[in-house]
């Protein structure tokens, strides 16, 4: 007799289902989906990144303009303050020029017209703030220069200005009239060449400031009249 056919439990097993036709295995869906994942994050970490940047960009123009602003103020009263003493810082060198001129025996101090010495205090607040912020890195490279530029003359003047202070503490007038009136004169001698430079300078900067904020002032146009 024929053996009976005894059933293996690997006989019911299921054979894996025929894979559908064009359809990818599950590593390819799993590759995608990472490679999908990736993108999106780089995507966000991009924009996050730009955006950043735009703020910090915009805080750096918004720097900028505010302190332009306030140099462009502080430099019309130092303008104003140049203007209004040197003529007659001219004038008085002029009469020292004349005063030396005469044998000793013949001059005479009341000759030589000296209302004091009219001394210029520039102002500079605007400018050490601006160096204190950083803004000067943020400002146009040429105005930057520019206003680096008359703010170091502006010193320079301050500078003799404190050195002309100081003789009239030493020099006294009534008993060594001669030695302060050279002190004067070299003191005006100085300031007669560097004014007018410092004006040329403030009028170079200030349209450079209007062009660099957009915008068109008649302030200095008015003041030159």
């Amino acid at each position: 007799m024929p053996e009976p056919h005894i059933p293996k439990l690997d006989d019911h097993e299921e054979a894996p289902a025929p894979a559908a036709p064009g359809a990818r295995p599950a590593r390819g869906k799993s590759l995608l989906k990472i490679g999908l994942e990736v993108l999106l994050i780089s995507v966000g970490v991009f924009l996050g990144l730009a955006g950043e940047q735009w703020r910090e960009d915009r805080r750096h123009r918004e720097l900028a303009e505010s302190s332009l602003r306030r140099l462009r103020t502080e430099i019309q009263t130092n303008r104003k303050a140049v203007e209004a003493v040197k003529d007659y810082h001219v004038k008085t060198l002029e009469s020292l020029r004349a005063y030396f001129t005469k044998e000793r025996k013949a001059r005479s101090s009341a000759a030589v017209h000296i209302q004091g010495l009219q001394f210029v205090f520039f102002e500079e607040t605007a400018w050490n703030l601006t160096i204190t912020t950083q803004a000067l890195t943020y400002i146009d490279r040429d105005l930057a220069f520019a206003l680096s530029r008359v703010y170091g003359e502006q010193k320079v003047v301050g500078e003799l200005t404190r050195g002309m202070s100081q003789a009239m503490y030493i020099l006294s007038i009534p008993d060594n009239f001669d030695g302060f009136a050279a002190a004067a004169g070299t003191y005006y001698g100085d300031m007669v060449i560097m004014e007018p430079k410092l004006i040329d300078h403030y009028d170079q900067i200030l349209p450079q400031s209007d062009r660099a904020l957009g915008e068109r002032t008649d302030d200095q146009h008015a003041s030159n009249q």
